[in-house]
């Protein structure tokens, strides 16, 4: 089924894999029992996927899964059920980003304000600590290349992550909108 939602949620242009996979193993693992929005898409995805018109492919995947005890109601409900399994996966993505960036660039970035203080006191010192300032200096250097490096990193990984939420999320809206608008 993993591979199905996948491709169902993940076949827009310019969605990241990873984000994709990630949001549909969430959604897969509060899939709800019995037919619902996500057996609903799928097969809504396998009409569309012959040409059929938007409304005809709803009304008809609707009337098929009417007949297993689905109603619109419950369409729309387990529809928001996966909208906000996605918007905790979003906050848990959010938390672990700021983990992310406290670890790799707020700390780094303390890491260097030290070092540079460090330098000036070597400075200060005799000839002799010359050494050590040149090390602590080649230090600093290499940690702010690695802190715009990581922080490239995460900025690039959080906006794939919003870009693929958005579309998925995007998705959901029109379909209850359809759903709304056609059933």
């Amino acid at each position: 089924m993993l591979k199905d939602l996948q491709e169902i949620f993940g076949a827009h242009p310019g969605m990241d894999e990873r984000s994709v996979s990630s949001l549909v193993k969430a959604l897969e693992k509060s899939n709800l029992p019995g037919f619902d929005y996500i057996e609903f898409k799928q097969s809504l995805s396998r009409l569309t996927a012959m040409n059929m018109d938007e409304a005809t492919a709803y009304k008809s995947t609707f009337a098929t899964a009417s007949t297993v005890g689905l109603t619109k109601d419950k369409l729309l409900k387990t529809a928001d059920h996966y909208r906000k399994v996605l918007m905790t996966e979003k906050q848990q993505f959010d938390v672990a980003l700021e983990n992310q960036m406290q670890q790799r660039v707020k700390n780094k970035v303390s890491e260097v304000a030290a070092l540079k203080q460090q330098i000036e006191d070597y400075k200060a010192k005799i000839k002799d600590l010359e050494s050590k300032i040149a090390k602590a200096q080649a230090t600093v250097d290499q940690a702010d290349r690695h802190i715009q490096e990581s922080k490239d990193k995460l900025e690039s990984t959080k906006h794939a992550f919003e870009s693929t939420l958005r579309s998925i999320l995007d998705q959901i809206e029109r379909d209850i909108a359809n759903i709304n608008n056609y059933l």
